[in-house]
């Protein structure tokens, strides 16, 4: 072989050894995920589907979850925030809730102290009511809230939280008082639904999951999804498309700490893109019945400021909030 070609060998050779350390490095990443919430619950969920599709596809070499349950996520991002500045392999599962919640809770520490990195997933609001209510449809429910708001009652979870959001953006748009509603929080889902199903509410609110099985067997009536259209899984009008100008979606993210490196943000935001576009990310999302909402990069900045902007808008309107 001659020395020239000895050298174009070495070089090729110096060349594979630089491109697979390159993808080794990409798939030794050892990522921590924290769940700013007790396990179980959509938050903890998100955390470890996101560590099984992460490690079983090998685009990580370890995701490690842990758990800082407390004020709807509060805990959890004062955590993310004071303890983990800079560190590149840190992730914080959060959502809707929370911000809400940072509002609500007069959190010293916010959203905007935090490095976005993506939105992952989306889960639409379900608007119910007993089976033998007289309200129909949402023109109906419109109509009621609008005559006399506060005799409307609503039953969901946290005071704050997306389905307190939701009853109030739907009483806005149905041209009422949203101050005015009479909105009952619910520390669990199936007290909510123990409420509903006896007549003792109005309407219930929350996400589809959590009347699904009741409103096939024929006790609840759905009156419609905050999405913009009618989904495939359920075959009612979206309450947009019914007349009631109401979109909102229960989604889930994931942030980092503050004080990361460009180089970082951007080997974290392409694990996130290439877990989302993996089959193992993409079998969960079916299984689980999750809405595909990816958006990374300065995309889930602008969408995450602007939820903020209208959350905090909300929150004044309906007076958890102080202007």
């Amino acid at each position: 072989m001659t020395q020239f070609r000895k050298g174009l060998w070495r070089s090729a050779l110096a060349a594979a050894a630089v491109a697979g350390f390159v993808t080794s490095a990409a798939a030794q990443m050892e990522l921590k995920i924290m769940a700013p919430a007790a396990p179980g619950g959509g938050w903890d969920q998100t955390a470890r589907s996101m560590q099984q599709a992460l490690t079983q596809s090998g685009i990580a070499k370890s995701a490690q979850v842990t758990n800082v349950p407390g004020a709807g996520g509060s805990i959890g991002i004062a955590q993310l925030v004071n303890n983990s500045k800079g560190d590149g392999n840190q992730l914080m599962v959060m959502g809707y809730v929370m911000v809400g919640a940072l509002l609500t809770n007069k959190s010293p520490v916010t959203l905007d102290q935090t490095t976005p990195i993506a939105r992952l997933t989306t889960e639409y609001e379900a608007i119910v009511v007993p089976a033998d209510s007289p309200i129909k449809n949402a023109k109906d429910l419109a109509a009621a809230i609008k005559a006399d708001p506060a005799k409307v009652t609503w039953a969901g979870g946290s005071a704050g939280g997306v389905d307190h959001i939701a009853a109030a953006l739907f009483a806005k748009a149905a041209g009422a008082d949203p101050t005015k509603i009479n909105y009952i929080p619910f520390s669990g889902g199936g007290e909510a639904l123990a409420a509903i199903l006896g007549g003792k509410v109005t309407a219930g609110i929350s996400g589809y999951g959590e009347f699904e099985s009741q409103v096939k067997a024929g006790k609840l009536r759905l009156i419609g999804l905050t999405s913009a259209k009618k989904t495939a899984n359920v075959d009612v009008p979206s309450i947009k498309e019914q007349g009631i100008d109401l979109e909102i979606a229960n989604w889930r993210a994931v942030v980092a700490p503050p004080g990361i490196s460009a180089d970082q943000k951007k080997a974290l935001t392409d694990t996130m893109d290439k877990m989302a576009k993996s089959k193992e990310w993409q079998d969960i999302l079916k299984a689980k019945g999750w809405e595909d909402a990816y958006v990374s990069g300065d995309a889930f900045t602008k969408i995450l400021a602007d939820e903020q902007a209208r959350t905090k808008d909300v929150l004044t309107a309906v007076g958890l909030v102080k202007s």
